[in-house]
């Protein structure tokens, strides 16, 4: 859980751009890991173990983009972008890549600190469903383990969160509202843009045909549902 006294990888490099990420979470009480290559973060990912990424796109020696990718072969630490890229597009393939969130330069530190603080929010499990299964696919709640047609399925912790909401509102409509302040926190109720990124990576990785979707509905205008029926 990336709280105060977590470490965390800073890959940026811009000296202003790092100077200003350390000095807010330094005063709010984390531990701070820089790099400016991708070379030099796959060093530290290795050797220092950080709780949490904070990962430009745009690296001398590589990008971000297949940075993501690489760790996401053998680490589920959660990745927060952190890029002047603030297209639509750059943002789908950050999280296709395995990215857990995207903010987009610039941004205040308060706005920063409330992404970390979202990435490391969770909810306990309901004791009584512990598994739920839809189509092919498995969700152990109390492990968090997704499984489909047997095979291991990676989510971000972001991507499950939204699922673990959902799943808790079995059958029944779930506001957007409602997700972001669960899942971002009250701060970000008007962020609908996120949802539907989202949304369509879950569809992706679990529904059937995920441009049809049967167990995860959008209900236009209000929010989504998952169901079974």
């Amino acid at each position: 859980m990336t709280e105060p006294d977590s470490l965390v990888l800073v890959v940026e490099d811009e000296p202003q751009m790092r100077k200003f990420i350390r000095a807010s979470l330094t005063s709010h009480g984390y531990r701070v890991l820089e790099a400016q290559r991708v070379s030099e973060a796959v060093m530290l990912m290795t050797s220092q173990n950080p709780e949490l990424v904070l990962l430009d796109l745009g690296l001398p020696d590589g990008d971000g983009i297949e940075l993501t990718r690489s760790l996401r072969e053998w680490s589920r630490v959660p990745i927060l972008v952190i890029s002047a890229r603030g297209r639509e597009e750059d943002k789908v393939e950050a999280l296709d890549a395995g990215a857990d969130d995207y903010v987009t330069k610039p941004f205040s530190a308060d706005e920063l600190l409330a992404r970390i603080r979202a990435l490391s929010r969770r909810t306990p499990a309901p004791a009584d469903e512990p598994t739920v299964s839809f189509g092919d696919v498995t969700v152990d709640l109390a492990s968090h383990v997704v499984t489909r047609a047997g095979a291991s399925v990676r989510l971000t912790p972001t991507e499950w969160r939204i699922l673990e909401v959902l799943l808790r509102h079995r059958d029944k409509l779930v506001t957007r509202e409602t997700l972001l302040t669960e899942v971002w926190g009250p701060q970000y109720t008007t962020d609908t843009g996120y949802l539907r990124l989202y949304l369509s990576q879950l569809r992706k990785k679990l529904e059937p045909e995920p441009s049809a979707p049967r167990y995860l509905l959008t209900e236009a205008g209000m929010g989504y549902r998952f169901t079974t029926a």
